[in-house]
């Protein structure tokens, strides 16, 4: 009994250690990805805790300081608005808890939108080859090489007030190139594998043979790719909303930080109108950052060793 007792234990400390030593639980992805999560909770939920109606003009005294500093006017914050206030009034923690997610948003869907490009395309050039593969593999390359920003100024000058959706879907004209010229390069080395031509001869289809033999092995480089272009696409959006282009009257951080400068807010030391919001983005992407080193860890074991250590 006493030694079947030991052994219990002894497999069941096993287990545990076992899962600890699951790669996706590794300290960088677990990090980040609670920082995400924490985010978007906070803009889930913000509506039960706080009163996100003040986001409108004039909904509390303009200028306010958050709590423990002072305004210009010598005023102290008050606990109504511990973030304080816009020079429109607007409170601040009600534009962060709804301009959060909404910048996340629009990374999330740009890039999903352009990932599904990629890997449709990816696939079909690297495995179908040929004429369709030349045509692909040219007009990723030609599209890499075109600057994002300077043509999406134009189309959202043109276009004028967009909406969320409208704006991602601008920006995934831009970062599906990357996943395809990835996916390419991965199709290309694994259509000769073992797998691959025994579904062959037991007659798969192309798409089966693409979609449910090889995309489950590309899943650690598809997540990893697809949290880069959600990096690269929530910079982009900043970058219009700062200019002033995107969406006019939905709350963003780059929104926000356009209204900061539009107002003098630094040189009339409003530092918490534009520092807030730099704060929530620096998180984001420091977030983004460690999921993708987390899932460059899970997909490169040799990362996994001896701390990183190649």
């Amino acid at each position: 009994m006493i030694a079947s007792a030991e052994q219990k234990a002894a497999r069941a400390m096993a287990r545990r250690l076992k899962r600890f030593d699951n790669p996706w639980l590794n300290p960088k992805l677990v990090s980040g990805m609670a920082v995400m999560l924490f985010i978007l909770a906070c803009g889930i939920l913000g509506n039960s805790f706080w009163n996100t109606e003040m986001v409108y003009t004039g909904s509390g005294p303009l200028n306010m300081a958050p709590v423990g500093f002072e305004n210009l006017r010598g005023q102290p914050g008050l606990a109504e608005h511990p973030l304080g206030t816009q020079g429109s009034g607007r409170d601040m923690l009600a534009l962060l808890i709804v301009g959060a997610p909404n910048t996340l948003m629009i990374g999330a869907l740009a890039s999903l939108i352009g990932m599904s490009i990629g890997i449709i395309l990816g696939f079909t050039s690297g495995f179908v080859g040929g004429r369709v593969d030349d045509v692909i593999r040219v007009s990723s390359d030609v599209m890499i090489t075109i600057p994002p920003l300077m043509v999406l100024i134009v189309f959202q000058s043109t276009l004028g007030d967009v909406s969320l959706v409208v704006m991602a879907l601008l920006i995934s004209l831009f970062v599906w190139q990357s996943p395809t010229r990835l996916i390419r390069a991965q199709d290309m080395s694994m259509r000769e594998s073992g797998y691959v031509q025994m579904a062959r001869i037991s007659g798969a289809s192309t798409g089966a043979i693409m979609f449910k033999e090889m995309m489950p092995n590309l899943l650690p480089y598809l997540f990893g790719s697809f949290i880069a272009n959600m990096t690269t696409s929530i910079v982009t959006a900043v970058g219009l909303e700062t200019l002033g282009l995107g969406p006019q009257r939905i709350p963003t951080l780059g929104r926000t930080i356009y209204e900061a400068i539009n107002s003098a807010a630094l040189l009339r030391d409003m530092w918490w109108w534009w520092g807030f919001p730099t704060l929530i983005l620096a998180l984001m992407f420091i977030a983004l950052l460690l999921v993708n080193l987390g899932l460059d860890e899970v997909s490169n074991p040799r990362l996994r060793k001896g701390g990183g250590q190649q």
